[in-house]
């Protein structure tokens, strides 16, 4: 008898169509979590983002921002200057990531260097099976 896994709602990330598979994609995106860590400190502009994001293009962060926007995540505000400004912030939604993005964050820091030796002693046993 093959057994199933159950899930306690309608909504399950391992169904492909589910939409909170969408959702686990794009909080689970390297480029959010780097956008949480200025965005949950304060508003932040568009090209302070960028600046600050080492690596991220126009396109990319612009992406990034629309689809958390799209979701609720993300609020955008255009700022009454000459010429506008767009300022982001977390929406209320958003706010209630910061816990969880914070601690991946962390957890990619503080482990980093047993990662990396994992990483080496995995290279060193390829080596040898070849």
């Amino acid at each position: 008898m093959e057994k199933t896994l159950q899930t306690s709602s309608m909504h399950s990330v391992l169904m492909e169509r589910c939409l909170s598979r969408q959702v686990l994609d794009l909080i689970a995106d390297k480029w959010t979590a780097l956008i949480f860590a200025l965005l949950e400190k304060q508003p932040t502009r568009f090209n302070e983002l960028q600046r600050a994001i080492e690596g991220i293009s126009h396109k990319m962060l612009t992406q990034t921002l629309r689809n958390l926007e799209q979701r609720g995540i993300v609020e955008r505000k255009i700022m009454p200057t000459v010429p506008p400004a767009v300022e982001y912030s977390l929406s209320p939604l958003g706010t209630t990531l910061i816990p969880l993005m914070a601690a991946l964050r962390q957890w990619a820091e503080e482990h980093m260097d047993e990662v990396e030796r994992a990483e080496q002693a995995y290279e060193e046993r390829a080596s040898l099976r070849l």
